[in-house]
Parts: structure tokens; sequence; C-alpha cells
């Protein structure tokens, strides 16, 4: 089975999100939800499934929100 280049980028966002929810830290868990938020995404946009990328496109906006809101 050969995985192309989409998948793999869907299995590192899953990856980087997946490891943010292990990291204590909120500013590095932020950075990895919206790295991983936006690989996922960019496999969503090649699936063409719109309901999944409505739902990355929020939880990045909402993983930014959290970082900016952290900052103040």
């Amino acid at each position: 089975m050969v995985i192309n280049f989409f998948q793999f980028l869907g299995a590192v966002g899953l990856v980087l999100i997946s490891a943010g929810v292990l990291i204590i830290n909120r500013k590095q868990q932020n950075f990895y939800y919206i790295f991983g938020g936006i690989f996922l995404l960019v496999y969503s946009i090649s699936l063409a499934n719109f309901i999944f990328i409505t739902l990355q496109s929020v939880f990045i906006l909402a993983a930014i929100y959290d970082l900016i809101k952290l900052k103040k």
C-alpha cells in the first residue's frame, strides 16, 4: 500500500495534535494544535470534505485565539 502526500500530511497532523494533548505547557500545546490542524486542513481539502474543512478551520482559529489570549 502506497501512502500519498496528502495522507502523509493528515497522519503528521494527527500525530501533532495527539502530541499536543500530552504537553503540559499551553503555549506549546497551541502551536502543536495549530500546525497539526493546518496539516489536517490540507488533507481535508484534498478530500473535498466540507464538514471536515469547517471543523479544522474552527479548531485552528480556536487554538490561535487561545494562544493570543495567553500572550495578553
